[in-house]
């Protein structure tokens, strides 16, 4: 069976979406990070292990998961609210700090001070290798206290939002619970939810309008293998009946995307020029799918855009966004 190829997005038509964006508003709710690199030289072999001296260098600190989306969508021109959970710490405050760079209000973030906040510290040599990664986090769901915060926040930041994107990465924030009232609330509102999922949650998302699995989950989901465009469309099937959401957006790598709603079904090819690091991508095809469907894109004209930019944003190193005028050159 030949795969249906999802139609070409209009150059003039996708300026237009990327445009709108400027004045859309979304609502991102989810497992907040800190990513600290620290960066070094290897010149020899630790006498002590077989593992690299890393003589260091310099350190950066960016914004890492729902926080990522919500820089992606802030890139792009729109305001966002983001509703996380930190802990009482200077990874809390960096964090902040980031947060108000990019102009996103961190009134959004709870402090919860018996969690620490998820940070994630990766060695890395100046030829962007990664010689090793530390994880401080604390993954237990957080309690109803805090549920209810959220939740009661998420119902106060709706005002003029188009879509609302839930990150989960299974650091305790996105509850059952929680879900439930994002879902409603959506439904409600009238408004697109998207997740960006982690499978032991699947039950958690339905209702949801589309789920953004990558290849590996989808796979986990299903128990399919996806080797090919028509295992893709299977898997694809497969997915929405048993995640109970309205469509699904999986991410393939090399071997592109494919997309299939109500509305649409069909591939896209990969568009990357060039691979140097795939951290944050799913991040941002989120941000630029839940930014286009609130501009008034359709499905497709979405996943087309979200497509374009994973391309560029694979480019970059470490968690990275997009600008209109890259999505706006790359659709030209």
């Amino acid at each position: 069976m030949t795969a249906a190829m999802l139609p070409a997005l209009d150059a003039a038509r996708g300026r237009t979406i990327v445009e709108q964006m400027a004045r859309v508003r979304i609502v991102v709710i989810g497992d907040v990070m800190l990513d600290q690199f620290i960066f070094g030289s290897v010149g020899r072999i630790s006498p002590e292990a077989p593992v690299p001296v890393v003589t260091y260098d310099h350190e950066q600190y960016r914004a890492g998961g729902a926080a990522n989306v919500a820089l992606n969508a802030r890139a792009l021109g729109g305001r966002v609210e983001l509703i996380g959970v930190v802990g009482d710490d200077d990874a809390a405050a960096k964090l902040v700090d980031l947060l108000k760079a990019a102009e996103i209000p961190p009134r959004g973030l709870i402090t919860d001070r018996e969690r620490r906040t998820t940070t994630k510290v990766r060695v890395v040599t100046m030829r962007n290798q990664q010689v090793a990664r530390i994880d401080y986090e604390a993954d237990g769901e957080v309690n109803a206290q805090i549920e209810d915060a959220m939740t009661s926040l998420l119902e106060n930041r709706l005002a003029e939002a188009g879509a609302i994107i839930v990150s989960d990465y299974m650091k305790g924030v996105v509850t059952e619970r929680v879900m439930t009232r994002v879902v409603s609330a959506g439904q409600q509102r009238g408004i697109a939810v998207l997740v960006d999922p982690k499978i032991p949650h699947l039950a958690y998302y339905t209702g949801a309008s589309l789920v953004t699995p990558n290849h590996h989950e989808a796979e986990v989901a299903t128990h399919l293998r996806i080797r090919s465009d028509e295992d893709a469309r299977k898997a694809a099937q497969v997915f929405r009946e048993r995640c109970k959401c309205g469509g699904v957006l999986i991410t393939r790598g090399e071997h592109g995307m494919w997309l299939a709603c109500d509305a649409a079904e069909g591939q896209l090819p990969a568009s990357a020029l060039e691979v140097a690091d795939v951290t944050g991508a799913g991040d941002t095809v989120v941000a630029v799918l839940a930014m286009a469907i609130a501009a008034g894109a359709t499905w497709t004209e979405g996943a087309r855009l979200a497509n374009e930019a994973a391309g560029i944003v694979v480019g970059k190193f470490g968690p990275a966004t997009v600008t209109p005028q890259e999505l706006i050159d790359r659709l030209a």
